[in-house]
């Protein structure tokens, strides 16, 4: 069977946040994670307004009241809340280990869809998705360089598989919303909830002169801003596109390509070692998304 255009989408999304990772490599290493997050989310915000301005609808549709809670609530997970803890579980065990947590995406999203969109996989299905985990964990999982205090490692654990699964819940709840209402505005009002709560987080902890110290010492602009709107615009576009033409089980798997495409970029751009771990877990995980998407 071929791939279907939600399917596509997903592909692409995968594939551009790769990118989108590639530039910020480097270039975002001298912001810290949340100052980053804010300014992604605000360029995305900003590029949606434009695209409403030029395709339209320039309106904000008729949407009745639960369905527009539904699509702040998704935004506000999402993009606020589950980044934020994301972040947090970040600096306490290392982006190896948060690699590995990550995986936790898909099973997350396929056991929530189950439960509230009815989706279902079939045995062979259900494998390729084993199969997609595996090959991604053999991909991004690396010794930590130090140890980590055990209840420090719990905390992080525990609020890494929490970002995770809100991830998750926000993308099958703003599924039944994309599939019903015009999709740019749904992307739009998901962003501005998770811009507005990430503007109130940090007005509530007094952080703005920290932000404001932290832009100033940003050198390499450029490439921060082309790769938070490869990331925050165009990745997302595909993204939530994805969801909306193809069952969030199988885009949620498709998306962990990111992943694999990632290391591929990075050895092909930036010169890393690829190990012959990571081919074998690249190979796997793709094979894992043909059984995924081909076996219906």
């Amino acid at each position: 069977m071929a791939l279907g255009l939600g399917e596509l989408y997903s592909l692409a999304a995968a594939f551009c946040w790769a990118i989108a990772v590639i530039l910020l490599k480097k270039s975002g290493e001298s912001l810290p994670p949340f100052a980053l997050n804010l300014v992604k989310n605000l360029l995305c915000l900003l590029a949606l307004g434009a695209t409403l301005l030029v395709l339209g609808p320039r309106q904000l549709p008729q949407m009745p009241p639960w369905v527009l809670a539904q699509t702040l609530i998704s935004g506000a997970l999402g993009i606020a809340v589950a980044d934020t803890l994301y972040f947090r579980a970040l600096n306490a065990i290392g982006a190896a280990r948060m690699g590995v947590i990550g995986t936790a995406y898909s099973p997350g999203v396929i056991l929530l869809a189950a439960l509230f969109l009815g989706e279902r996989l079939s045995p062979p299905q259900l494998g390729g998705v084993a199969l997609t985990l595996a090959g991604i964990v053999l991909v991004t999982y690396t010794r930590a360089d130090k140890a980590v205090d055990a209840a420090l490692l719990r905390q992080g654990a525990l609020l890494g598989v929490l970002s995770v699964v809100l991830m998750a819940a926000g993308v099958v709840l703003a599924k039944p919303v994309l599939e019903s209402q015009d999709f740019l505005w749904v992307v739009f009002l998901r962003v501005a909830a998770g811009v507005v709560l990430m503007l109130g987080l940090a007005t509530a902890r007094q952080e703005w002169a920290e932000l404001s110290a932290a832009y100033r010492g940003v050198r390499h602009w450029g490439a921060i801003v082309s790769g938070s709107l490869m990331g925050s615009y165009v990745a997302l576009l595909f993204w939530l596109a994805g969801y909306k033409y193809a069952d969030a089980s199988i885009a949620a798997v498709i998306n962990e390509l990111a992943a694999i495409f990632i290391v591929g970029l990075a050895a092909w751009l930036l010169r890393e070692r690829v190990t012959a771990r990571q081919l074998a877990g690249g190979g796997l995980a793709l094979a894992g998304v043909l059984v995924v998407v081909l076996a219906r």
